[in-house]
């Protein structure tokens, strides 16, 4: 039992059935608490760890979460792959509501958001071009076909701030620039991820069209709702399917992410930090 795969999730994704050794975690970060309280456990030869993104009940704007104090507590845990499940608006015509998209890039459209464990006395520039771990990723989209629904591997997620929709301007703008999807909550969450040294990859949900499409209804909570209830059973077939999966996955660079990125002379950094990020950082400061 070598991997341990992480779930940021959110409505009815808590847990699945089947999980065993169950136990709620509360990890506590030098970032703060993270979303909610952690539930671990073992599905067949995989351990578990299931993070609710906007908490239990659904109460965190994606403005509002803490996603330094959500990775860092799963890295603490022992998290060395994350899928994040996550609702998104179509941006293109043959990406239709209800279909699953496994996006490889990422645009960054939010404002202000904590993006680094680094700081506080040490630098560090993680290499982001390929910001998704493609072995995870391919192990995510083959697991959707072999589930029977409608894949698309590859493209581009575009991060909004939120938590207000679109304005159909903008919609058009960012169809304009060839993205495949747009959501809330994937940024910063796979920057850190990657500085945590942690594989990360997106199951993106489709929910709408945005409010781009001409004879579709405009993007509404209603309807995204709707969808997201039907999508739910799915995903987690689909999670089954990749926890058998991972420990065959190709191999991948996100465990030494870090193994020249960091810029500081160690000698230069401040006890503090390097006790705070110690998880992250131990084994290059020794």
């Amino acid at each position: 039992m070598n991997n341990y795969l992480g779930i940021i999730g959110g409505s009815g994704l808590y847990e699945m059935e089947g999980l065993t050794d169950i136990e709620s975690r509360k990890v506590p970060t030098p970032f703060g608490n993270p979303s909610d309280e952690i539930l671990t456990g073992v599905l067949g030869d995989t351990r578990m760890a299931f993070l609710p993104r906007h908490g239990r009940g659904h109460r965190i704007l994606p403005s509002e979460i803490n996603y330094r104090a959500n990775i860092f507590a799963l890295k603490v845990l022992g998290v060395d792959t994350i899928i994040a499940v996550s609702a998104v608006g179509s941006m293109k015509e043959e990406i239709r509501p209800g279909d699953m998209v496994v996006p490889h890039q990422f645009i960054d459209r939010t404002k202000g958001r904590p993006s680094t464990f680094f700081g506080d006395g040490i630098a560090a520039h993680v290499a982001f071009a390929d910001p998704v771990c493609h072995s995870i990723a391919d192990v995510l989209a083959g697991s959707v076909a072999e589930d029977g629904e409608t894949v698309h591997q590859g493209g581009t997620y575009i991060c909004m701030e939120g938590p207000q929709f679109s304005t159909r301007a903008e919609s058009f703008l960012y169809r304009s620039w060839g993205v495949d999807v747009i959501g809330m909550t994937n940024i910063p969450e796979a920057k850190l991820a990657r500085e945590a040294e942690i594989c990360y990859a997106t199951l993106a949900l489709a929910t709408d069209y945005d409010c781009w499409h001409e004879t579709e209804e405009d993007v509404s909570v209603e309807g995204i709702l709707e969808i997201m209830h039907k999508n739910v059973e799915a995903a987690k077939r689909i999670i089954d399917k990749s926890a058998a999966k991972i420990g065959d996955r190709k191999p991948c660079g996100c465990a030494e992410a870090l193994k020249f990125a960091i810029v500081t002379d160690p000698a230069a950094i401040p006890e503090g930090t390097k006790r705070k990020l110690e998880p992250i950082l131990g084994k290059y400061l020794k």
